[in-house]
């Protein structure tokens, strides 16, 4: 070894100790605005059925019309590829993944709608439809792993309609077994704060009235609408939203046709890709970031029906958006049509398969000094065991072939996922 320098210093301990508690309201500020990613999983999708049309096979239905427009317009691997423009490494183990999915998991999260695909007559009786139904299909093992509803908004005109179906559907739930894991409410076309804040109110009462866990029910909050991203002074509206929902929000989803139809945008040019829907979705991917509320993209309305010479278009279309967003980090969107889900696997299954190797090596790499032809940081370790879990998750990537990469199982790479505020060094055990 070499000389040991000498350390020398200037200042006493109370300088340090000074601003250290000068700073720490920002410190507990940070931590409770600022928790990170829950680290649990997030579904690709959303799928949503109007509640007048939800029945207790509705799942399955979508899975066996998924599997029915692949057998009719692409029956095997090479036909599926040639149409998405899938490698010859990928077009067999894509189209066996998408294949099983459907027939496993063809839903990962379903809204039962009371809102713009709502039209049935009967709200009342239809929402404790729905609440007995999911109940049940969490008690037999059918459910998705994430079901809930889409209620009507706070706005003046039906803010007490919106407000009883989800009183009505809450309220079966536990009286039909209590309320799932894997629940979800969306709250739709918030346009101020102070609309959150009044949800958050509701589900206080709520969880009052049946003894619940305060913060029981959490919900997503839909940016359909331009106030809802700039506020009259001038600042990001969403922002605040995310505060107003005092740790209840869970997710941010983009609504693709109400939000272009807000700014003007004519209905040929709607559509996820446009530039107002780009400058939407990053002021929403930034207010949420490092909040642990997760941003999802929109839909497209362009169904894949009729001749096969359309459902390939469509298919192409919904496959090449589905990849731009997993480029930005949008890791989920909504499908409106059972048609759109082999092409929605396909993409996720694709960005995955295509990056697993490299994503596993470098981490690899990185938890055991190893080196290599990238230099990666704390932060890029965290994102590259991110990518491998998300993978884990949807089914694109197996367990085992993780671990054989990577070296580490399941809790290894959580850390990694997850570290501690101030540990951004974490390493692999």
């Amino acid at each position: 070894m070499g000389q040991q320098e000498k350390v020398s210093t200037s200042l006493a301990g109370a300088v340090s100790e000074g601003i250290s508690a000068s700073l720490a309201a920002v410190d507990a500020e940070l931590d409770r605005r600022y928790p990170g990613d829950p680290g649990t999983r997030q579904p690709v999708h959303t799928v949503y059925v109007p509640g007048n049309l939800f029945e207790a096979g509705t799942i399955r239905s979508w899975g066996d019309q998924a599997l029915a427009a692949l057998d009719e317009h692409a029956p095997d691997a090479a036909s599926f590829a040639a149409v998405l423009g899938l490698s010859d490494a990928l077009a067999e183990d894509v189209h066996a993944r998408v294949r099983a999915k459907l027939e496993r998991e063809p839903i990962e999260d379903l809204r039962v709608d009371f809102e713009d695909g709502y039209t049935g007559a009967g709200e009342d009786q239809d929402a404790a439809r729905a609440a007995r139904l999911i109940s049940e299909a969490y008690a037999n093992g059918t459910a998705a792993p994430y079901m809930g509803i889409r209620m009507k908004c706070m706005e003046s005109a039906v803010r007490d309609r919106g407000i009883r179906t989800t009183d009505v559907f809450l309220t079966g739930l536990l009286e039909n077994g209590g309320l799932p894991e894997g629940l979800v409410l969306t709250l739709p076309k918030v346009t101020y704060p102070e609309q959150v804040s009044a949800f958050v109110r509701l589900l206080e009462e709520f969880e009052k009235a049946h003894g619940l866990d305060a913060g029981r029910l959490g919900f997503e909050i839909q940016i359909e609408t331009s106030q809802s991203i700039l506020a009259t002074d001038g600042t990001a509206a969403v922002a605040r939203m995310i505060g107003a929902a005092e740790g209840r929000a869970t997710g941010l989803h983009y609504g693709t046709f109400d939000y272009s139809a807000c700014l003007g945008v004519s209905a040929a040019y709607q559509a996820s890709d446009h530039p107002a829907a780009d400058h939407a979705k990053a002021i929403m991917q930034v207010a949420a970031a490092g909040t642990g509320v997760r941003v999802s993209d929109g839909s497209t309305n362009v169904l894949p029906v009729g001749s096969t010479e359309h459902v390939h278009e469509a298919w192409r279309l919904h496959y090449g958006l589905t990849r731009r967003a997993l480029a930005r980090a949008y890791y989920q969107g909504w499908d409106m049509h059972p048609g759109h889900i082999p092409t929605r696997y396909a993409a996720v299954f694709a960005f995955y398969r295509e990056g697993f190797e490299a994503a596993a090596k470098r981490l690899s790499a990185y938890a055991n000094h190893a080196g290599g032809d990238v230099m990666d940081e704390p932060a890029t370790a965290k994102a590259l065991s991110s990518y491998l879990l998300r993978g884990i998750d949807c089914g694109a990537l197996d367990t085992a072939e993780v671990d054989a990469l990577t070296g580490m199982d399941r809790a290894a790479l959580d850390r990694f996922a997850a570290p501690r505020r101030g540990d951004l060094t974490a390493s692999a055990e």
